[in-house]
């Protein structure tokens, strides 16, 4: 299958989110405020050069990446593949095109946050050269009352 890459608009919202939706991993990371259509308008001003989707040639969305910096990190925000596109490797190409964007905007570091249940995704980026942190604890607190806090 030809699999086209390419930067993410806005327009892609619809089919980007119902991708999310098509796995249990991907929904349960999901937010009502930083996932919603605005949320995710928001974003893709602040990164415009660094999201990417992933589609076939009739136009179905088969993966996306969101990456996104602050000049000095970069973070990988949201990496799926949908289902019936897995072990194609769609998720490579598009961490691959998301680390040349950000190496490109002089980024050095990136980090991604992967549920610890997630056993795919957690040997996926393992195998991506993504080093598991046991030094660090991840703290996080919700400014907005419709954003959950999580566990």
């Amino acid at each position: 299958m030809d699999i086209k890459i390419r930067i993410v608009t806005i327009e892609d919202y619809d089919s980007i989110y119902e991708l999310w939706c098509s796995t249990e991993q991907s929904k349960r990371a999901l937010n009502p405020v930083d996932d919603s259509r605005e949320g995710i308008e928001r974003y893709l001003k602040r990164n415009p050069a660094t999201c990417f989707l992933a589609y076939t040639e009739d136009n179905t969305t088969a993966g996306v990446i969101l990456t996104g910096h602050d000049g000095r990190r970069a973070v990988v925000h949201h990496l799926c593949v949908h289902p019936g596109y897995r072990r194609m490797g769609i998720a490579h190409m598009l961490v691959k095109k998301a680390e040349e964007a950000l190496k490109n905007e002089g980024i050095s570091k990136i980090f991604g946050l992967v549920f610890k249940d997630n056993e795919a995704a957690n040997s996926f980026w393992e195998a991506e050269g993504y080093t598991l942190r046991t030094n660090l604890n991840y703290r996080n607190k919700s400014l907005d009352k419709d954003v959950p806090q999580g566990e």
